[in-house]
């Protein structure tokens, strides 16, 4: 897993953060929940593929 990969997920997490707290702020909860949710979803489509990687060595290691 490359150090950029953190750095990304992080940058995510700030902004849909701080997108969350706007939206609170003025009164749309429903819109901010909506936005953690699609951030949660970007994160996890950005580590599915570190995971199949994952899988696949596992695989490999025990001969599956």
């Amino acid at each position: 897993m490359d150090v950029d990969m953190i750095f990304k997920i992080a940058a995510v997490g700030i902004i849909v953060a701080v997108l969350n707290q706007l939206l609170i702020r003025s009164g749309r909860e429903d819109q901010a929940l909506l936005t953690t949710i699609a951030g949660l979803v970007v994160a996890l489509m950005m580590i599915i593929g570190e995971i199949s990687d994952l899988f696949d060595t596992i695989k490999d290691v025990f001969g599956f």
